[in-house]
């Protein structure tokens, strides 16, 4: 059983044997898998940061620490505001730059930080920057989190501004990867470069107060290609494809070897993570809607790998996919 369904169960109880209303609270969980009980009332939603936690400023809080083959362990921290911090750090605008943006209640340790960006250091010469919002991520409040991805997002489209300017390097070589709220703050910074990005890769994007419309939700159009890989949709991820090319392993709502949704949830970062320097890769198969996806049978028949390096931009890659993965590491069937 979920945690998340006994939870309903106990909210359901309380009302009944209470009489009275009962908030729509829910157990998420954080990038560590620890379960927190938040309000995520869709209608009481504060509209202005300073009715939530007048406590976050992206131009001040959000940190960029970039790695490098020359420097994979120990990083360069840049800044929007210091264009020298680039010009003489180890990055290179011959080279792919990949940001990696966590989600909520994580910050510098996050899981995406260090393992996808080994797995980039392994395969190849990138420029890694890893987004660092945890002064607004690290918080039990949600709600205000949730109403952090529009800056967290215009704040790294502003270093790519600032990179751009200092080194020249091509936009066709930037990509945006974010995890959970994270990959709806990828989506922002891809709608601060006007949708010009190479690509935004949106892992398991959160569910909770997001809804198809919003003015900072990720959208198909935040990058010249995009891609959102679900692990848990429907329940702590969005329940709807949102991306250009939407992946949906072992159908997207639960993974194999996974019995709490906070595996599912995370499961997305070991996937990605893989499908960057596996020779397997992750292939899929092409259905002709999302609920073939929900059925788990398609019938269109074409094939695309999902994730991976380099992304699937310029390969015709669109719609929702299909595949199974193994239980525990290596995960790609192939």
């Amino acid at each position: 059983m979920k945690v998340t369904f006994a939870l309903a169960l106990v909210v359901c109880y309380l009302a009944v044997a209470y009489g009275r209303y009962v908030e729509p609270w829910a157990l998420i969980p954080d990038g560590a898998g620890n379960m927190h009980m938040v309000n995520i009332d869709p209608v009481n939603i504060p509209e202005g940061e300073n009715e939530v936690e007048p406590h976050f400023n992206p131009e001040a809080d959000v940190v960029f620490r970039m790695f490098t083959r020359r420097n994979p362990v120990h990083a360069q921290t840049i800044s929007w505001d210091d264009p020298s911090s680039i010009s003489n750090s180890n990055f290179n605008p011959d080279h792919p730059t990949r940001f990696l943006i966590h989600g909520w209640v994580e910050g510098q340790d996050a899981t995406l930080h260090w393992v996808i960006k080994d797995h980039f250091m392994r395969v190849g010469d990138f420029n890694v920057i890893n987004v660092d919002w945890g002064a607004g991520a690290q918080t039990i409040n949600y709600i205000a989190a949730r109403n952090r991805v529009g800056g967290v997002g215009m704040i790294v489209s502003r270093v790519i501004d600032v990179i751009r300017a200092t080194t020249g390097q091509s936009l066709d070589l930037i990509n945006v990867i974010g995890f959970s709220l994270g990959g709806h703050a990828a989506g922002n910074a891809g709608k601060g470069q006007n949708g010009q990005l190479n690509s935004v890769i949106a892992l398991d994007p959160a569910g909770p107060l997001f809804s198809a419309g919003q003015a900072d939700i990720l959208a198909a159009s935040d990058a010249v290609y995009t891609e959102a890989i679900y692990t848990n949709a429907g329940n702590l991820a969005f329940d709807a494809p949102l991306a250009q090319a939407n992946f949906y392993p072992n159908g997207g709502r639960s993974q194999a070897g996974c019995i709490t949704s906070i595996c599912d949830h995370n499961r997305v970062n070991e996937l990605f993570a893989e499908s960057v320097s596996t020779d397997n890769h992750f292939i899929a198969m092409q259905c002709a809607n999302y609920q073939e996806i929900l059925n788990g049978v398609c019938t269109v028949g074409s094939y695309a790998k999902m994730g991976g390096e380099p992304s699937n931009r310029g390969r015709g890659v669109s719609g929702v996919y299909y595949l199974r993965t193994n239980s525990a590491s290596p995960f790609a069937r192939g």
